[in-house]
């Protein structure tokens, strides 16, 4: 039934966790991070959850937006034109990126078989464990069937090398706007940079046969570079050294995906000040996170962790009480 399955498609990836985690880094917000295997035991029955005394909340968007409430904004210094870019180029990673990952997780037969399903079969309870990863890459199909399926797109293979031309000039314009910069606006990481790195991190650190994203990923140093230090600052894990080749070269779709961004983020721009109205606790460079105690870490994608674990995320009581004063 429903209560036996997660109740989006951002489940099917480690995204949302990701950019939690990353973004409470960044903000400093004192967060214990409780990893579990079934999803739906979460108080909502999606991933992540925040719990902070009675308040339970889903949806990094919403999360996200609770905690700059409590202070902890990672966007404080942003101007609204770059409040802006951050929302046009979060749309453009939902749009572009995501139905890449999710068939590189999901729909590619080698990658699933191999890596995806006895990951996950492993951290679901028998009988749902010989149920559930089949019905998630069935979702995950239908998913991308219907938001990226028909004309001029007939057939499953137009709409893979579609989905797949997408997500690689969205990493080339990532690329182009991160430049030689530490972080997307500077030397300081805000929400854009924790969303970035929850897309790119699974991409980049999880060991699959079939990797065409990923090796066009490691062709662009400087989000390699990004995320490696991302890993090794914010979550001090230890990173293998990459040679990525050369950048590529932006070429006209580059240049027209950079002109529907900045014409998104112009309207957004004129519609949304948000970001930057709360007040912030002083931005800290290592914020203290506990993780739980976790399961068997020998497969490649628990190799991968932090990168694709699921955890609910709970506020620390003392430090939820002191936010209302």
């Amino acid at each position: 039934g429903n209560e036996a399955r997660p109740k989006t498609f951002a489940h099917l990836l480690a995204v949302g966790p990701q950019c939690t985690k990353a973004y409470a880094k960044f903000s400093g917000a004192p967060l214990i991070v409780n990893t579990i295997n079934n999803s739906w035991r979460a108080p909502k029955g999606d991933l992540p959850v925040l719990v902070s005394e009675d308040i339970v909340i889903s949806q990094p968007a919403k999360i996200l937006n609770f905690l700059r409430r409590q202070k902890y904004n990672a966007d404080y210094d942003l101007s609204a034109k770059q409040g802006a870019d951050t929302l046009a180029y979060v749309a453009l990673l939902e749009e572009k990126l995501f139905p890449a990952l999710l068939h590189t997780f999901w729909i590619e037969a080698e990658n699933y078989c191999s890596v995806t399903k006895p990951w996950y079969a492993s951290r679901i309870a028998f009988p749902l464990s010989l149920y559930l990863p089949g019905k998630m890459s069935r979702e995950a199909l239908n998913r991308i069937l219907l938001t990226k399926g028909g004309p001029p797109l007939y057939s499953l293979t137009e709409v893979e090398a579609q989905i797949y031309r997408d997500a690689k000039e969205c990493l080339n314009l990532l690329s182009k706007r991160l430049g030689t910069s530490q972080f997307f606006f500077g030397d300081t990481p805000t929400t854009l940079d924790a969303f970035v790195f929850g897309f790119l991190a699974p991409i980049y650190k999880v060991c699959f046969p079939r990797v065409q994203l990923q090796e066009h990923l490691k062709q662009l140093p400087n989000l390699c570079r990004f995320c490696d230090d991302i890993l090794t600052c914010y979550f001090r894990l230890t990173v293998s050294g990459h040679s990525p080749a050369g950048q590529d070269t932006a070429d006209a779709n580059l240049q027209k995906l950079t002109q529907l961004v900045n014409k998104e983020s112009n309207l957004i721009e004129k519609m949304d000040n948000n970001l930057r109205k709360s007040p912030q606790h002083p931005p800290r460079k290592l914020a203290t996170l506990k993780l739980a105690a976790g399961g068997e870490e020998s497969s490649p994608m628990s190799q991968a962790l932090p990168v694709l674990e699921t955890q609910t995320i709970l506020l620390q009581k003392e430090q939820a009480a002191r936010w209302g004063t």
